[in-house]
């Protein structure tokens, strides 16, 4: 058996069994890298392949499947990597299609790592802290999909400039465990920085998130509601007792796959709540209350909150009519989604000609959003604006040499990896596509006749009226 053989098997009872691949490693062999080890060329023991055969057999596509143990030691043996067939991708009705490309995190660090898409919402977020509101006693700010934490670190640097004395309620949902751990290393400096804060993380749905409450009795049954206190005054101090988050993390902060929709569900709901024990009697009004907490946010952040292929009434419905309720008296939600019509898109319908991952607009979506909040979009302005203020762009870091006379193999595959990332190219797509070397020589291509890569974003405001 090659490695590609392996994968499809793999991937057909993950299909199945509804089970994320990182899960099935850890499930299966203890190894939640097992697939990406694989496709990047790694090796198993014979011992690991049985173990695996075995697991898939005896489970029969139960998602309930325990973990079984690897055993260490054993000679490794190669399994060739060869190309696999190509597989016809699974679509179902809100539009997502092969959940195992939103697990591929190297995809999404290398393009987190290469382009600037993080600065420059980043920036366009702290543009509309000019028009918020606050309200004491806090500052309220509600971001609805953390990722990797680099737009909400830039943002609170923003809002301590325009509010440095003002205490801050920063809120934040993200279901990936990586994520949160990122999230959580850029906090020590900002709370050294901001003391009056209060950082509250959470796993929930989007309707459930901005107000920590579950909607299921069964979910709420299972609550894990942690309150961390910090104590010392250096970011030393702080980042010794967030690592120390790690473990409660760890057996908390788990995620499972919808056999229904292939989305990313947490497995219990979980809430965390970290500010300054020194601040304590300040923040007391601003600490959330386990069955007592309230959204009405001066700011939501909505920065690629759904996937991009999902339809604007699945937008809409699950996603920014239940963020829009969240606002306060004066509030701002912005949301940012990937626009296309740009170099990147190029280079994806150079290989997929009639793909086009982007077929809903900003105007579609607020019409279906106003559509789902029914009498209460009466309260609401919702914010379209011209292109030349919606549609923003940026780019992929590259030198001037980089994309001169002879483009390096390393950039011409950190641009590929972009593109496919924002288009939401599948993994069985990718496994046809790169058979050969026409894409390579596509993405060549574009970048010199763009003397490089960007990207276009969309954006537009929904906000509630003042009192």
């Amino acid at each position: 058996m090659n490695a590609q053989e392996l994968l499809q098997e793999i991937s057909d009872y993950c299909r199945q069994a509804g089970l994320a691949e990182s899960t099935f490693g850890r499930r299966a062999v203890n190894d939640g890298k097992l697939t990406s080890r694989l496709r990047n060329g790694g090796r198993i023991t014979t011992e690991t392949l049985d173990r695996i055969r075995t697991f898939m057999t005896i489970h029969n596509g139960r998602e309930s499947a325990r973990p079984m143990i690897i055993e260490r030691g054993a000679r490794p043996t190669t399994i060739d990597p060869l190309p696999a067939s190509p597989v016809h991708a699974n679509a179902n009705d809100d539009g997502n299609r092969e959940f195992r490309f939103f697990d591929n995190r190297q995809k999404y660090l290398l393009f987190v790592n290469t382009c600037s898409e993080k600065w420059v919402v980043a920036n366009k977020v702290a543009q509309e802290l000019g028009n918020i509101h606050p309200r004491p006693p806090a500052v309220r700010l509600f971001d609805a999909g953390l990722g990797d934490g680099t737009v909400l670190t830039r943002v609170m640097r923003a809002m301590h400039h325009r509010y440095p004395n003002m205490p801050f309620y920063i809120s934040g949902k993200e279901i990936s465990l990586e994520d949160i751990r990122l999230t959580l290393e850029k906090m020590p400096d900002r709370l050294f920085e901001h003391p009056s804060t209060v950082l509250v993380l959470t796993n929930m749905y989007y309707a459930e998130a901005p107000w920590l409450t579950v909607k299921s009795t069964a979910a709420a049954n299972s609550l894990v509601w942690h309150e961390c206190a910090l104590t010392g005054n250096t970011s030393h101090d702080f980042e010794e007792q967030i690592t120390g988050l790690q473990d409660f993390l760890s057996e908390n902060w788990k995620a499972g796959v919808s056999p229904k929709t292939g989305n990313p569900v947490y497995e219990r709901p979980v809430v965390l709540v970290i500010y300054r024990q020194d601040h304590k009697f300040l923040l007391d009004p601003i600490i959330p209350r386990r069955g007592a907490a309230n959204a009405d946010f001066d700011l939501i952040i909505a920065s690629q909150p759904y996937r991009a292929r999902a339809s604007a009434e699945f937008k809409a419905q699950k996603v920014i009519a239940p963020l829009a309720r969240a606002l306060g008296p004066g509030g701002r939600l912005i949301a940012i989604h990937s626009y296309g019509n740009d170099p990147a898109s190029e280079i994806v319908q150079s290989v997929w000609p009639n793909d086009n991952p982007f077929e809903t607009d900003r105007h579609a979506i607020l019409r279906e959003v106003k559509k789902a909040l029914g009498p209460a979009a009466r309260d609401l302005n919702f914010n379209t604006y011209a292109d030349n203020r919606a549609i923003f762009r940026y780019d992929m870091h590259t030198l001037p040499s980089e994309v001169t006379g002879s483009i390096g193999t390393s950039t011409v595959l950190a641009a590929w990896n972009a593109a496919i990332y924002v288009s939401q190219v599948e993994d069985e797509r990718l496994n046809e596509a790169v058979k050969d070397s026409r894409y390579l020589e596509a993405t060549r291509e574009v970048l010199r006749k763009h003397n490089g890569l960007w990207f276009n974003d969309e954006s537009y405001v929904i906000s509630r009226r003042r009192e």
